[in-house]
């Protein structure tokens, strides 16, 4: 299996984090998430989620930070286009982000769906993994991170991963 993120520069184009235009940021955080293309995913595929983290933020903040959880993402949606985040209309579930833990007290708003990137102190690589799954997950909107991973066990037929680099 394959994923794809268009990337300008070698970077997440500014629309998608820190830089986005002001109408694509909700509590001061970016709000529209990037497309993403998957492709040759195994036979037997009935769904895929996603997990999008930062993993340089642990030097930052004293943990890796969670931009975006989906799940239950039919098979047939191999585009998922620009901002579906935002636009989903219950065409899939999303899991809670960094900004829904106590230790952030987030604004109720950006708490679940897609918070873009915004790297503090330098560029990060962000991470993108997309699983292709045998089955619908017994999730519902607000899941955390853990669940995911306890759901998914058993189910995973095939795992992609992109870097997705951002700047600061």
């Amino acid at each position: 299996m394959q994923i794809s993120v268009p990337l300008v520069n070698d970077l997440l184009p500014d629309e998608y984090g820190k830089y986005a235009p002001a109408n694509e940021m909700l509590a001061d955080h970016p709000i529209k998430s990037f497309p993403i293309k998957i492709s040759d995913a195994p036979a037997g595929t009935k769904s895929y989620a996603l997990v999008f983290i930062d993993f340089d933020s642990t030097p930052v903040c004293g943990f890796t930070w969670i931009h975006w959880l989906a799940a239950n993402i039919p098979a047939t949606m191999t585009e998922i286009p620009a901002g579906a985040s935002r636009n989903a209309n219950g065409q899939f579930v999303q899991g809670k982000n960094s900004n829904a833990g106590p230790l952030v007290n987030g604004d109720d708003r950006i708490i679940q769906g897609y918070v873009g990137p915004q790297p503090p102190d330098k560029n990060h690589d962000y991470t993108l993994t997309v699983y292709a799954l045998n089955t619908t997950l017994p999730l519902d909107d607000g899941y955390w991170l853990n669940e995911f991973l306890h759901a998914a066990k058993g189910h995973v037929l095939a795992e992609a991963k992109a870097t997705l680099p951002s700047r600061a």
